[in-house]
């Protein structure tokens, strides 16, 4: 967050609207475009050298502080060529050590409570840190600019402490092994055989497969967050909501997508006895309810409901599909199922965002678009996901 806003400020708002879509768009072209290439590498290197996960997520946090440090002096100098490039180190550090944390999750985890249970608490508690450093590194970047990145980097240095005080016991490597094209034939094949399992086998790329459609519906909603994030920031910024100011419009926004995002973890909580399958189905279709509706009728609490529907359904849609990988992936490539899976799902939100920086400003033409990327979704996935609900109650639900 503190990276963020210090970012925010400095490819944004400090230029006009016009100028600012250019930046923004050559942020995520430079970052995103060798992300693209280097992201489905991260997680086999990754599970190469898993008897260093703590080393792993400490580097990754020491070299984002460091790399903060570098981007501070690129903002010191107005922006300079160096922000780019930084900033996608900044990006490939994040994945990595999200990779590292999802394999290391489950070895610290109390037999009282699920993973999905404890992957939506820890995405509940980066919510409400993210939320309580926002107005820290907004009034350090009224003070200085630079301020909120060196306390990024006195952050990232803490949690590489923590890092390594984390019990030994995630280094350990039982029976882990990369998800290599041939294991994938391997499982796939011996899945099949699972005549009790209906050859369900948990494979990630299995087109018929409920992990599968539960990708290409997270990668819909992930679209439709990206594009609405991008989008709604141009076009609110010369074009507020009706009756609203400029600022009042953009702030009303981003706090309906945050507490979405934070009542979808909540309500995850709460349904996870339920099949993902029916979740999954719930979301999009409340996704595409809201889309409709502001595109049919374009005020502020039509966008204001798309807004927090996406966050909901984001939030929701991941953890679902999480609980999917842990119900049909097989142990031994669950870690790189984790890994591929969140970069699938990243690309799908640059591939919104893309969208929504080159669509023309027009508010119905946007919400238009939205409910498009939704549609999408359904058709990919939605009947596949409602036959998986409907027979789900054969197959066993990890909790």
């Amino acid at each position: 967050m503190l990276i963020t806003i210090a970012l925010a400020s400095t490819i944004f708002f400090s230029v006009p609207t016009d100028e600012a879509r250019g930046r923004v768009a050559l942020y995520l072209g430079v970052t995103m475009a060798p992300f693209i290439l280097l992201a489905p590498v991260i997680g086999p290197l990754l599970d190469r050298v898993p008897h260093g996960r703590r080393a792993a997520m400490a580097g990754a946090l020491l070299l984002r502080g460091v790399l903060a440090l570098v981007l501070a002096s690129a903002v010191a100098g107005g922006g300079t060529l160096e922000l780019y490039p930084a900033a996608l180190g900044v990006m490939v550090c994040s994945k990595a050590y999200n990779i590292v944390r999802a394999a290391v999750v489950p070895r610290l985890l109390p037999r009282t409570i699920s993973l999905v249970k404890a992957n939506a608490r820890i995405t509940l508690t980066g919510l409400i840190s993210a939320g309580a450093a926002a107005p820290v590194g907004a009034g350090l970047n009224v003070i200085g600019e630079r301020l909120p990145l060196y306390a990024a980097c006195l952050i990232t240095f803490a949690g590489a402490v923590l890092s390594f005080r984390l019990p030994g016991k995630v280094d350990l490597a039982r029976g882990e092994r990369t998800l290599h094209l041939a294991e994938l034939a391997e499982t796939r094949e011996a899945m099949a055989r699972e005549k009790d399992d209906g050859g369900r086998g948990g494979v990630l790329r299995a087109e018929g497969s409920p992990v599968f459609k539960a990708l290409v519906a997270n990668a819909s909603l992930r679209a439709l967050s990206g594009f609405l994030l991008f989008f709604l920031a141009f076009l609110l910024r010369g074009d507020a909501l009706p009756g609203l100011t400029a600022a009042f419009s953009l702030g009303l926004v981003g706090v309906a997508a945050g507490t979405g995002n934070a009542l979808g973890n909540l309500l995850g909580n709460l349904l996870r006895e339920r099949s993902p399958e029916l979740i999954l189905l719930g979301t999009l279709t409340l996704a595409l309810i809201a889309s409709a509706s502001a595109a049919l009728a374009y005020n502020a609490f039509t966008v204001v409901g798309v807004s927090a529907s996406a966050g909901i359904c984001q939030a929701l849609a991941k953890l679902s599909l999480d609980a999917l990988i842990q119900r049909d992936v097989p142990e031994v490539v669950r870690t790189s199922a984790f890994a591929r899976s969140e970069t699938a799902v990243q690309m799908s939100w640059v591939a919104g965002g893309a969208i929504g920086i080159g669509l023309p400003l027009h508010g119905s033409l946007g919400m238009g678009m939205a409910c498009l990327l939704v549609l999408l979704g359904v058709v990919g996935s939605g009947r596949a996901l409602l036959s998986a609900s409907r027979r789900g109650g054969a197959h066993p639900r990890v909790r």
